[in-house]
């Protein structure tokens, strides 16, 4: 079995560095799966600002869908990020919240399985704040909150992060 260390918190909350420290301080050359579909050019800036903190001894893969695929066992491995791969999973299913949920919650049990890896998942705790009058984000936040209470369950770490400092919760 994998052990599974989550990150979550709200935007811009240091997730992502503190889950790049905690990879290198178990691998000298950790496994980054990216997950990110660059749409737009703010997002193709989000990523070389993510591309620039990382250092060569990073190995990459890009995997919009299916993150078990890049990982074998004893890797160390970061996803970054639970919810940006979420969001490709619901418009790979054509917008249908349960069969995204059925994949998703596989996926992520594959990858538990995977003999002797340690994976570092970041996700974005999106359910804090008030209910969108948009039909399709809450069905996102519907199923990201289900996504994040799976992982949580299968992690043996969990981390809250708020205005950069990390809250161990589990």
């Amino acid at each position: 079995m994998a052990k599974i260390i989550m990150i979550t918190g709200g935007q811009r909350s240091g997730k992502s560095e503190l889950a790049e420290k905690t990879a290198l301080q178990l691998s000298a050359t950790p496994l980054y799966v990216a997950t990110s579909v660059i749409t737009d050019e703010e997002m193709a800036r989000r990523v070389e600002a993510h591309q620039r903190r990382r250092g060569p001894q990073w190995r990459l893969s890009e995997e919009t869908l299916w993150p078990s695929r890049c990982i074998s066992a004893d890797d160390t491995a970061l996803i970054d990020c639970i919810t940006v791969w979420s969001t490709n999973m619901l418009f790979h299913f054509g917008e249908d919240a349960d069969k995204a949920l059925t994949a998703i919650i596989g996926e992520l049990d594959t990858i538990a399985a995977t003999k002797g890896a340690t994976i570092v998942a970041v996700t974005n705790e999106i359910g804090l704040g008030g209910i969108s009058p948009n039909p399709l984000q809450r069905k996102f936040t519907d199923l990201q909150g289900q996504v994040n209470r799976h992982l949580a369950g299968i992690a043996s770490e969990v981390y809250l992060t708020v205005s950069g400092i990390p809250v161990k919760i589990k």
